[in-house]
């Protein structure tokens, strides 16, 4: 039994068999249509709002988006928008669900138990759903589980397209071995982090086959690779270059022969080119790039997912930090450099054993304000970012387009008290200025005053 499982086991001992068995919040009416009508719709593309709009709900999907009031009947809720602004639900593709709910303390606990920490998990799934963030890739951990516990509606969450195991060769960015834990190709047990399902440790294209095909196996819809060093490991400088060009042109063939493709963490001009050579479609972070890296980019149509990261948080070690600093002063020329150049761009957080972090999702969308206008921000966080999750093709868990407000897409939606298009700092009050949530046509939160 694999470490989620026995989370998922202990939690139903923890808060009880009934917990499981309560329905979603707002059950009692998921079969009634829903009309939002005297909306202002910011549709994920255009950023001219479509206002006195009405927006019909059927089911998970928006039925229908008009300029004419739409025809209802006494089965139908209603919602007065009063001019408030209706947008996508948004979307973060770089998040741990699991890993970013835990601390390391947590993690390195010699009396770790599943039970102690299924408290910590199911709640901080819920509360990024009450952010509004009703999509996720998670990019690194044992998410298959708590993605169906959540497609099943037993608990409330984002949508979550998993990467499984972090796949990464020994020294590199996700071996995440204590310094007694030894090698298993010599010394036999494998790593607490890999019993947990954090990582991989591969070596050699056919255990890197395994291990992507392991996590094809258990419902990834990408796969995640190390191509290089990282600021949260203890073994590997920033500067390396990870992975041989054969090892990685393994795992990208394994991945698009299941029709998907694959993501890797790097950050220097060395270990992207290798990584684009090899066919990767998608580049994590890249804070170190140079302006002719970038251009390969651009030339190949490969997708930067970029973050905005801290120099300091509260428990970050000084190596830690240390190893941050140039990471941190390269994201102040990649953003509006890779704008300039017209790269595709999505953004993600990142977060990872700093729960407290949680909290600031929305804000860390905002510290894009410095680069982007509103509009670039909202596009970016909800039809950007739904362009890069297509990318599984047929592995995407969910059958349906999001990041959009559009007919047949799915009814993940945010009403926003005020127009965010003129005020984007809305978006990073979620408690208060996000006045009604839908996600999949279920309405998980509703502060409207009607």
């Amino acid at each position: 039994m694999n470490f989620l499982s026995q989370i998922i086991n202990a939690s139903k001992i923890a808060l009880g068999l009934s917990f499981f068995g309560l329905p979603n919040l707002v059950t009692a009416q998921q079969n009634q249509d829903i009309l939002f009508e005297n909306v202002s719709v910011f549709d994920g593309k255009n950023q001219q709002l479509q206002t006195n709009s009405y927006v019909l709900v059927s089911g998970n999907k928006i039925k229908t988006v008009s300029k004419t009031p739409i025809e209802k009947n006494n089965d139908v809720l209603v919602i007065n928008g009063s001019g408030k602004t209706l947008i996508p639900g948004l979307i973060d593709v770089h998040v741990h669900m699991i890993f970013g709910a835990l601390s390391m303390g947590d993690m390195m606990d010699p009396n770790l138990k599943p039970e102690n920490l299924i408290a910590k998990v199911i709640p901080e799934s819920e509360k990024m759903l009450q952010r509004g963030f009703t999509s996720v890739r998670d990019v690194g951990g044992p998410s298959f589980q708590l993605k169906q516990m959540i497609d099943e509606a037993k608990i409330q969450g984002p949508r979550i397209w998993p990467s499984g195991a972090m796949i990464s060769q020994t020294s590199g960015h996700g071996d995440l071995r204590l310094p007694e834990e030894r090698s298993r190709r010599f010394f036999g047990p494998i790593s607490k982090a890999e019993n947990f399902g954090a990582s991989f440790i591969a070596d050699g294209k056919e255990e890197v086959l395994t291990a992507v095909r392991e996590n094809l196996r258990f419902g990834a819809s990408q796969i995640k690779l190390m191509a290089g060093g990282g600021t949260s490991s203890a073994y590997d400088p920033v500067d390396v270059t990870q992975y041989t060009l054969e090892e990685m042109q393994a795992a990208v063939e394994a991945a698009e022969d299941w029709g998907t493709y694959v993501t890797v963490h790097a950050y220097t001009p060395r270990a992207v080119r290798k990584a684009i050579n090899a066919g990767v479609k998608c580049i994590e972070h890249g804070q170190l790039l140079d302006q002719s890296t970038l251009k390969l980019i651009k030339r190949k149509d490969i997708w930067l997912s970029c973050q905005n990261l801290m120099d300091n948080t509260p428990e970050m070690s000084e190596q830690r930090k240390e190893k941050r600093k140039p990471v941190v002063e390269g994201q102040k020329m990649i953003w509006p450099l890779a704008k300039k150049m017209k790269i595709k761009l999505a953004w993600g957080t990142d977060f990872l054993f700093e729960p407290w972090m949680n909290e600031e999702q929305n804000a860390y969308l905002l510290k894009l304000k410095e680069w982007f206008t509103p509009y670039e921000i909202l596009k970016m966080a909800t039809h950007d970012n739904a362009q890069l999750l297509k990318m599984s093709g047929n592995r995407s868990p969910y059958s349906g387009e999001i990041g959009v407000i559009k007919s047949g897409a799915f009814a993940d939606m945010i009403l926003v008290d005020g127009n965010p298009i003129e005020n984007i700092d809305l978006i990073g009050n979620p408690a208060a200025k996000f006045l009604i949530i839908m996600k999949d046509g279920q309405i998980v939160k509703n502060i409207l005053e009607n």
